[in-house]
């Protein structure tokens, strides 16, 4: 299954781009908390997320952020997606950005989203410049969220990465 990238806009002017559409990997997607899931997400983060790497270029380094990788069900899916950006040109951090907000959002409306915030912690990281990584986009509001903090924070977030988009609009 080869990835294709997708675009999309956050409301607050920051790009995202997608590896694939939601319904394109969706019964993969639903392992995500079983040991088997652990193998897919490494397979679909070579596919996608370490040939993005392989092949994007910045003076010096960025590093990149995953959106709450805390571990669940002995693994972060955020965490391996990641890990599989590490090049020359970016560095991934790990831990520097946590939901203090543990409800799941999992089939829940925007409205729902937006009146439960994922009210995240930034942990101290020097670097400004950086690349927001999530697994999946549906509304836009945990990335939305997550930049907006983190501009408060100081830092520059050039582009937000997912593995998949659900919205059927995309460019």
């Amino acid at each position: 299954m080869r990835p294709s990238l997708y675009k999309r806009r956050l409301e607050n002017g920051i790009e995202v781009f997608s590896f694939y559409r939601y319904e394109e990997i969706k019964p993969l997607l639903f392992t995500k908390h079983t040991d088997l899931g652990y193998h897919i997400y490494r397979l679909l983060a070579k596919l996608s997320f370490k040939s993005f790497a392989q092949e994007f270029m910045w003076s010096g380094y960025v590093v990149s952020v995953a959106v709450d990788d805390t571990v669940q069900s002995g693994y972060s899916h955020t965490a391996i997606l990641n890990k599989a950006l590490a090049s020359p040109s970016i560095k991934p951090l790990y831990n520097r950005l946590r939901a203090q907000n543990t409800i799941s959002y999992s089939g829940k409306s925007k409205a729902f989203r937006e009146a439960n915030p994922r009210n995240f912690k930034v942990n101290t990281f020097m670097e400004k410049e950086l690349i927001l990584v999530d697994d999946i986009i549906t509304t836009g509001s945990t990335l939305r969220e997550a930049s907006s903090l983190l501009t408060q924070e100081g830092k520059e977030v050039l582009f937000c990465l997912t593995l998949c988009d659900v919205s059927k609009k995309q460019n």
